[in-house]
């Protein structure tokens, strides 16, 4: 039971969202409208309106409930104390996760909330640039991957629009065939996020570009605006038995859509050492450092 008069999130709340995060614009990855609506049925989040501020709470499948920092222009310290007090209702440890250093530094009130390090949600944020252009020793590997594919296929790189969406879906479904993802859940959780994304497409603000080969797509890309320097990617996926196919949807996704954009997110590694490797492998301009929040206890 939701506490007070929290709601579950729908997608015509898109309009609220989109106007706080506008007034508000967000560092970390998980604040859009696209990610909370998507990742809805694996993380039932609701949320409330309070203090000029959103308070979101998020109840994942098989997990205790957590709740993410206030977004807004509103005053958050006190959004921030009330959202607690409503977590409670639902789980007496409580905890805020996912809370950006900038608000940690500018919000957090030490004497009263003890704050923990979460480096496996902190995000991957690199320059754009960096990851088109491919220069240098660093993304020596990475540019041989990308010139090693564009000297052995014929591909055409496409953008996305609705004619595109059901080609995407096929490509996903094989992805997940390849991958086996009816046996992982975390992929089987993505996969109906993705589905969500594609589905809602015309709804949700979100870009995305994809690669052809042989009329066939074999690799996506979705991303869109996180704040006014910094976009987030929320999936890319390629055929894994194509060699070089990610390093070219990730270097021709960057080119064609977001080139006059300073920094590319690219989530966190969520403590997994292979994802973590590639994703150090792009040398990551700086990390969004976020952190777990919890009420001290009277006393301590």
């Amino acid at each position: 039971m939701a506490p007070d008069d929290f709601k579950p999130i729908e997608i015509q709340h898109k309009e609220i969202f989109d106007r706080f995060f506008l007034q508000d614009p967000p560092e970390t990855s998980e604040l859009t409208f696209t990610n909370l609506f998507i990742w809805r049925h694996h993380y039932n989040p609701i949320w409330l309106q309070r203090e000029n501020c959103l308070l979101i709470i998020l109840q994942p499948v098989g997990m205790l409930p957590f709740c993410l920092t206030p977004i807004g222009p509103g005053n958050k310290r006190k959004a921030l104390d009330i959202l607690c007090e409503q977590l409670k209702k639902l789980n007496p440890e409580v905890k805020v996760c996912r809370a950006s250093e900038g608000f940690v530094k500018k919000y957090v009130d030490h004497d009263r909330y003890a704050s923990f390090l979460d480096r496996d949600n902190s995000d991957y944020v690199y320059r754009t640039l960096d990851l088109i252009r491919l220069a240098g020793r660093k993304y020596h590997k990475k540019k041989n991957l990308l010139n090693r594919f564009i000297k052995h296929y014929t591909f055409e790189y496409r953008h996305l629009d609705i004619e595109l969406v059901e080609c995407l879906l096929d490509m996903q479904e094989k992805w997940c065939r390849i991958k086996e993802c009816a046996d992982k859940p975390d992929l089987l959780a993505e996969d109906y996020a993705i589905y969500e994304a594609l589905t809602h497409f015309e709804e949700l603000d979100y870009q995305g570009g994809a690669i052809q080969i042989n009329s066939t797509i074999e690799a996506f890309s979705l991303g869109e605006s996180l704040n006014t320097d910094t976009v987030i990617i929320h999936f890319e996926k390629a055929n894994p038995e194509i060699p070089g196919l990610y390093s070219a949807m990730n270097q021709l996704f960057c080119s064609n859509k977001w080139s006059n954009v300073e920094y590319i997110n690219r989530e966190q590694d969520l403590g997994i050492e292979g994802l973590r490797k590639a994703k150090e492998s792009y040398n990551p301009h700086h990390m969004v450092t976020k952190y777990t929040l919890s009420p001290k206890k009277s006393g301590s």
